[in-house]
């Protein structure tokens, strides 16, 4: 009876933890204004001869020669910041307030806002079959775009990738044109954030702005309003507070919009779009399971629901050829008629019979599931409470970021590769006695998402700050673990995808090595 009250205690906890995670997932909200001005250690000003990772070269895209800093139309400009700081309102110092953190940092906590309130499978129809998200026609029903985590590990990617390439750019501009900031023109102009050393010609808030509004319409063509303003915000920003001037920033949203539209070409043809696959791959997903003797995956939503993205192991990846996605792939799981896997089941059962509140506690921080910004983005969230401390240059952040999500798309790629090649059943479809202590995914068991994930992000962050290497492994082992506490995996699940996740952040550290950076 005491187990059975533990039980049910552990549930309710499980319950009203994942309600007051997910609760606020629909307010479009920024937190952490508790963040320091962005004041770099490093300026990086060698950061224009790093290497892209989509630009051939840092002068891809041209840019106009700014205005000199003697004629009058730079005076016209020192005028128009020196009439705003005059008139400063709330609203104003609340926008400086808020910008002056890193752009970086403010667009990606955006976009895990953004990912949080799309990130909820559609509803059935009356007749039991589901819709599907169009890009084409965005606001029909459902709204595009589901933000399922392979969706949001990709998102992540291609802005963190934009926002990189543009920033090398913008560093190679500066140094090019090496134009004097405003406040350096004119002594008595006052600055209300930290005074860089960099020329000020484009602004880099700018050339964020514009690099990530246009990716933003792609990704989340419902929210354009809202990117926008946010963007209208942090070119404002830079003005009010004396950093540039306008002509700065004119320059940067042109140069930023010049660049995304490369990727987002590139987003056109890396075949995503066709991840959703069509009922005759669903049907035969099964039957070629079947067929080997092995237990297929089924869904175990009600009505049945079409596998989540199953060809999305052949998206194009940063990093990996297709043959290097195969050539990671992991061996076979148990077969589900051996011992290993009757032993690896009952390890689930028995996690399941035997909950703790310690093992809920874990099951619930790493839950990711709908309504939250999903494992890849709880890496981000990790990655840039990190960064924040360490006083980063925007390249910097960029660059750091840019890794980071270029290793979390390919473990995306690579763990769908393998769900959908190996299409194994969870263990609540094998023994319908075990109740999950989570939601289950509508995809198959091996690998684990999180594992693979997890592993990926551990190895590029370990070799970014590697002081907290042991930090980043056991929170990576933890998010692992919690999959077979929460009795959705089996343990060759999680084991292999964590092994997966390393190797694909291997190569992202490979690229690290030798981006000019270190």
């Amino acid at each position: 009876m005491k187990n059975k009250t533990q039980k049910i205690a552990c549930h309710a906890f499980l319950l009203l933890s994942l309600f007051l995670n997910y609760s606020c997932s629909d307010e479009l909200t920024e937190r952490n204004d508790q963040f320091p001005q962005l004041n770099p250690n490093n300026n990086d000003e060698l950061a224009g001869t790093w290497k892209p990772l989509l630009l051939t070269k840092p002068d891809e895209f041209s840019l106009d020669a700014p205005i000199a800093t003697n004629s009058a139309a730079f005076a016209r400009e020192i005028n128009e910041i020196k009439s705003y700081q005059a008139n400063l309102t709330t609203d104003h110092k609340k926008i400086i307030k808020y910008w002056s953190v890193g752009g970086v940092l403010r667009w990606n906590e955006i976009m895990r806002t953004l990912v949080a309130k799309h990130n909820r499978p559609p509803y059935q129809n009356a007749d039991g079959t589901y819709p599907a998200p169009s890009a084409a026609n965005p606001f029909a029903n459902p709204q595009f775009p589901f933000s399922n985590p392979p969706y949001a590990a990709r998102a992540y990617a291609y802005v963190s990738a934009a926002q990189y390439d543009a920033l090398i750019a913008t560093w190679h501009y500066k140094k090019l044109y090496n134009r004097a900031a405003p406040f350096a023109v004119d002594a008595t102009l006052p600055v209300l954030v930290p005074k860089s050393t960099l020329p000020s010609y484009p602004s880099e808030d700018a050339v964020l702005a514009g690099v990530t509004v246009e990716l933003l319409k792609l990704l989340f063509p419902t929210e354009i309003a809202y990117v926008q303003e946010k963007a209208d915000e942090q070119k404002l920003y830079r003005i009010l507070s004396g950093a540039n001037v306008r002509s700065d920033v004119d320059a940067g949203i042109i140069l930023g919009r010049k660049i995304a539209a490369k990727f987002i070409a590139r987003a056109a043809s890396d075949g995503s779009a066709a991840a959703i696959g069509n009922q005759a791959i669903w049907t035969q997903l099964q039957t070629q399971t079947a067929a080997t003797g092995e237990i297929p995956w089924l869904s175990l939503d009600i009505p049945a629901r079409p596998p989540m993205l199953p060809l999305f192991g052949i998206v194009k990846s940063f990093l990996m050829t297709p043959e290097m996605v195969v050539a990671s792939r992991p061996v076979p799981p148990p077969s589900t008629k051996s011992v290993q896997f009757a032993k690896e089941l009952a390890e689930v059962k028995n996690y399941e019979k035997h909950a703790t509140r310690k093992s809920m506690e874990i099951v619930t921080f790493w839950a990711d599931g709908v309504g939250t910004y999903t494992p890849p983005g709880h890496w981000n969230a990790i990655a840039s409470e990190t960064f924040v401390t360490l006083n980063y240059s925007e390249v910097r952040w960029a660059r750091n970021l840019a890794l980071l999500n270029i290793a979390l798309m390919d473990a995306a790629i690579s763990c769908w590769d393998a769900k959908y090649i190996y299409f194994n059943p969870r263990p609540s479809q094998v023994d319908s006695s075990i109740e999950t202590l989570t939601g289950i995914p509508n995809f198959p068991a091996y690998v684990s998402g999180h594992s693979t994930f997890s592993g990926a992000a551990c190895v590029i962050l370990s070799h970014i700050i590697p002081r907290k290497a042991a930090e980043f492994a056991a929170m990576a082992k933890e998010a692992s673990d919690s999959r077979m506490f929460g009795c959705i995996h089996y343990r060759s699940d999680c084991e292999k995808g964590f092994e997966l996740g390393e190797k694909v952040g291997s190569f992202a550290v490979a690229r690290a090595r030798v981006d000019g950076a270190e």
